[in-house]
């Protein structure tokens, strides 16, 4: 079974987005991965109930969503999520969670890119270009968003590790729209579509994409923080747990890495 985690920012639900999902995006989400026998869903938001450490813990993959509101996001949580990643918890960062304070704590990069605001939503089509991919299993040469929010390059990210879709839009804009990176232990997966107003989460291939990025994010190992000073152990001998730490409490994220009981 796999234990997927969705955080949603809902600070910012407007007309527009409840007409298309009354409910929030995240519960459309959460409704069609957990018709999947193998997975099981729980969903959390900024103004509702909190994302804890027992939570996170508890997660296989998560999904985070982030609109107008990134700055907002305590600064603990964010730092619980970056180690729980790296320990090899999947994440998957959808649309404008390219600005979310995680996805750039684990890119290292500004995440800036582009955008056209001058006539809304436009026609998307995007294009498998790694169809041996496990993301892009059952979608075949691609396909059509009928209606979406124009992003374009420059995309200030890392050079992605592997480049599952690219999309392309009628005013001859490109993007980058299905990136997938290793992080420590953590598998992370960029996918550009989603925005609040379109219908874009009601869409088969979508839905696809996003069941085959939780399969795929699904934990394949762990990665504990033991680095730090060690006495003059012989290798052939176990090490005492209790020796172990980070490098000494000089760490800035020495509290989250390495908690003290």
């Amino acid at each position: 079974m796999i234990n997927v985690t969705l955080w949603f920012e809902d600070s910012s639900l407007g007309a527009a987005q409840m007409e298309v999902y009354p409910n929030g995006m995240h519960t459309v989400i959460a409704e069609f991965l957990a018709k999947n026998q193998d997975i099981r869903c729980r969903c959390f938001t900024m103004n509702g109930q909190p994302l804890t450490e027992q939570g996170l813990n508890e997660t296989d993959v998560l999904i985070w969503y982030g609109h107008l509101h990134h700055r907002q996001v305590d600064d603990r949580l964010v730092d619980l999520c970056w180690k729980r990643v790296l320990e090899g918890m999947g994440l998957i960062a959808p649309h404008s969670a390219h600005f979310a304070k995680l996805f750039i704590k684990l890119m290292g990069t500004t995440c800036q890119l582009s955008y056209r605001v001058d006539s809304g939503c436009e026609r998307e089509m995007l294009w498998v270009v790694n169809p041996a991919h496990p993301i892009a299993q059952g979608i075949g040469e691609g396909f059509i968003i009928p209606r979406e929010e124009v992003y374009r390059e420059f995309h200030d990210i890392p050079e992605p590790e592997e480049l599952v879709f690219i999309s392309s839009f009628p005013g001859g804009e490109v993007f980058r729209s299905g990136c997938c990176w290793r992080r420590g232990a953590g598998r992370i997966f960029y996918f550009r579509p989603g925005h609040e107003t379109c219908p874009t989460w009601h869409h088969p291939q979508v839905q696809r994409v996003m069941i085959n990025a939780v399969r795929w994010a699904a934990p394949t190992g762990t990665m504990a923080f033991e680095a730090g000073p060690r006495g003059r152990d012989d290798l052939r001998q176990s090490i005492d747990p209790k020796r172990q730490g980070v490098v000494g409490d000089s760490h800035p994220l020495c509290d989250v890495l390495y908690p003290k009981s």
